[in-house]
C-alpha cells in the first residue's frame, strides 16, 4: 500500500457513500496508511450524537440504495459510524467535522458522535493538508 496518507472528503448522506468511505479509511488505517476523514455537507447528519444506526441514514436514494441499505441492515454489517470509530482507535485514521457545516447547523461539538471526532476544521485547511498524499471523495 502506499506511503501517501489517504484523504477522504465525505459529503454524502447516503449510507452505501458513507460505508464505502468508513471501510476505506479503515482497511487503510489496518494497512498502516495515515488517513484523514473530513465530514461534511450532508454527511454530517448522520453524525448526530444519541443517533441509533437505523435512524442515521436518509430514507431515498433510488430502489438500489434502498435494496443495499435494507442488506446492510439485515446482514449484520458494521455502520459506518463504528467502522470509522475503529479505524480512530487503531491509530491511523483522523475524523474532522466541517467547521462551516457545523456553524450552518448551529452544532457544537457535543451534538457530534462522542469521541470520534478529531476537531473542527475548514476546507480550505484540509485540502492543503491533502495535497502530500491521494484525494477521493464520497
Amino acid at each position: 500500500m502506499s506511503d501517501k496518507p489517504l484523504y477522504i472528503l465525505l459529503v454524502s448522506g447516503e449510507r452505501e457513500k458513507l460505508q464505502m468511505a468508513a471501510m476505506t479509511a479503515s482497511v487503510a488505517a489496518v494497512s498502516d496508511r495515515p488517513t484523514e476523514v473530513f465530514v461534511s455537507m450532508n454527511a454530517i447528519l448522520s453524525f448526530k450524537r444519541g443517533l441509533p444506526p437505523e435512524e442515521r441514514y436518509p430514507e431515498g436514494g433510488g430502489f438500489f440504495a434502498a435494496q443495499f441499505a435494507k442488506a446492510s441492515a439485515k446482514g449484520g454489517t458494521p455502520d459506518a459510524v463504528d467502522l470509522l470509530a475503529q479505524g480512530r482507535m487503531l491509530g491511523g485514521v483522523k475524523v474532522w467535522a466541517c467547521a462551516m457545516v457545523l456553524d450552518m447547523l448551529g452544532w457544537e461539538d457535543d451534538d457530534l458522535t462522542e469521541d470520534l471526532f478529531d476537531g473542527r476544521l475548514g476546507l480550505t485547511k484540509f485540502l492543503a493538508d491533502a495535497e502530500s498524499g491521494d484525494l477521493v471523495s464520497f
